[in-house]
């Protein structure tokens, strides 16, 4: 596989868990949108050809796509190139992650991946890209790399030198500006049978916040709010954030509406490894998104590159042709409709430090060149054993230039019960990206009018 300079130059910095590097070089800087791609990844393919070169990816919907409507798939004629499954695991080994191996073991019978042909459909809006450049030169970690200054909107870090710049331009990669969506939750038992959580959520970034105030707000990452609208019992509790970015000098500011009690209070447990909501214990607040908040509380140690399977482009789980009795299975989710595609990732390595408290004790992130979502994690207990293996099944949604979930799934191998996040196969429509909104509608106040019951 070629590889670039700046991605060589890694070999020293690798030994150095968390330095607090300045921005690149412009000589390094220069590479983007040359030699790397405009966020950073190799733009070249790999040497066996089954990882093409990034040729700007996929910018416009199919020709029978309309507006507002569910997705289609732009590749409706991809047909499955290989199936893995427990019989021929030994073939793809090392291009598996200890979760993913773990879950052909726990579920020998019904697991498999199929495998499909690589598209490097990742893209973003042209603006972006020019921010992209700029937070190379100028952007740099903070307060010990609990925070980050001198970058514009997203993705401060496109030549990482660490792994706290890896996991940050996760954190703060793009996502449309702003999103709504009508999606459910399903904690799913041993045996198959669920139960779905009905969630209204909608995050803006500042960049589209009507009475963003720079200063005044200039730790904040973006604002979040999700309304529960079933089950019954449930209907009308909310939740309020304010995402910080340095969560040490400033928490996240959260507040919950309660509808039976009708009142507005504080939430501090809405972070780090607070029980996230609904959920039966099946995920935390930072398993979100498979991983957000603050980085505090672990060592981080950027392992490299390497090429594995990972979820990519699932137009199928993404469609309205299913219904959720169709991906939901016992022990995981149906594999007829995921696909697998090849593609080279980050891997970051996460290690609680001494005297910090969480129940993950370590994590091991896979995060996609080409987007920054992270789309594999392995999440390991405190006495080290392979605890939850969680999976992002991405998508480019290509009337909004931007790539994200379709669903996300943690997978409990102790308990053999998981939880999927994210779909939204039977509502009326897809996510709604690029809107604009005023900030007096995200405060407690706020919330606190608009409560029901």
């Amino acid at each position: 596989m070629k590889t670039t300079n700046a991605l060589a130059a890694l070999s020293l910095s690798l030994l150095i868990s968390v330095p607090l590097a300045a921005a690149v070089s412009p000589e390094e800087a220069r590479q983007l949108g040359t030699t790397l791609t405009p966020l950073g990844a190799e733009r070249s393919g790999n040497a066996e050809g089954t990882i093409p070169a990034w040729d700007g990816g996929l910018t416009k919907p199919p020709a029978n796509y309309n507006s507002g409507e569910h997705m289609v798939s732009p590749f409706p004629e991809d047909k499955t190139i290989a199936t893995i499954s427990i019989d021929n695991l030994d073939q793809y080994r090392d291009k598996l992650t200890p979760g993913q191996l773990a879950m052909f073991e726990k579920y020998p019978d019904s697991y498999r991946m199929n495998v499909y042909k690589s598209r490097r459909t990742s893209a973003l809006p042209e603006d972006v890209y020019d921010k992209i450049y700029q937070n190379a030169l100028n952007a740099s970690l903070d307060d010990g790399g609990n925070g980050v200054t001198g970058f514009q909107e997203v993705i401060p870090f496109p030549i990482p030198q660490n792994g706290l710049e890896a996991i940050w331009n996760h954190l703060i990669r793009y996502r449309g500006r702003s999103l709504n969506r009508d999606i459910v939750q399903a904690v799913v038992k041993e045996s198959g049978d669920y139960t779905l959580i009905h969630f209204a959520d909608e995050a803006i970034y500042p960049v589209n916040m009507k009475g963003h105030d720079p200063e005044e707000d200039s730790n904040v990452l973006v604002y979040f709010k999700q309304t529960t609208t079933a089950p019954a019992r449930l209907t009308g509790n909310r939740i309020l954030v304010h995402d910080t970015i340095n969560q040490v000098t400033e928490p996240r500011r959260a507040w919950i509406y309660n509808a039976g009690q009708r009142r507005v209070r504080r939430a501090p447990q809405v972070a780090y490894d607070g029980p996230g909501t609904s959920s039966d214990g099946l995920r935390t607040v930072d398993n979100f998104d498979l991983f957000s908040g603050a980085p505090d509380k672990y060592n981080w140690e950027l392992k490299g590159k390497r090429e594995i399977y990972i979820p990519y482009n699932n137009y199928t789980l993404a469609s309205d042709t299913l219904y959720y009795d169709d991906i939901i299975q016992p022990g995981h989710m149906n594999p007829d409709v995921l696909r697998y595609e090849l593609h080279r990732v980050w891997e970051v390595e996460a290690t609680l430090k001494e005297g910090e408290r969480n129940v993950y004790g370590r994590r091991m992130f896979y995060i996609d060149e080409d987007s920054w979502q992270i789309a594999a994690a392995d999440y390991y207990d405190t006495r080290g054993d392979l605890w939850r293996v969680a999976e992002g099944f991405h998508v480019q949604y290509y009337y909004a230039d931007t790539p994200y979930y379709t669903a996300e799934a943690v997978y409990d191998l102790l308990a053999s019960r998981y939880l999927v996040l994210g779909l939204f196969n039977e509502s009326d429509g897809p996510i709604e990206f690029g809107f604009t909104a005023n900030k007096m509608d995200y405060t407690p106040a706020a919330l606190r009018r608009s409560g029901f019951r």
